[in-house]
């Protein structure tokens, strides 16, 4: 068909699962002398079916110059007990 797209060049909002894998946090790198910088959750993701991108939903944008979005893979804590 003329003028069609290639489908593996359509970008698609089809995940895997409804749960996240990943957790995006904002993290405020501190000044000289601090030891770490501060960590706020502000979103979630999601992979492409086809394992090549992520669909992000944040819930809130850092303002901070110093702050950098991070995606790490969601970890559950431990059972207690």
């Amino acid at each position: 068909m003329a003028g069609s797209v290639p489908k593996e060049l359509i970008m698609t909002t089809e995940t895997n699962s409804n749960r996240p894998t990943h957790r995006v946090y904002a993290v405020i790198i501190k000044k000289e002398g601090a030891a770490k910088g501060a960590w706020l959750e502000v979103g979630a993701a999601w992979p492409h079916r086809d394992g090549k991108g992520y669909n992000l939903k944040l819930d809130a944008i850092p303002r901070s110059p110093d702050a950098q979005l991070v995606i790490r893979a969601f970890e559950p804590a431990p059972a207690a007990g």
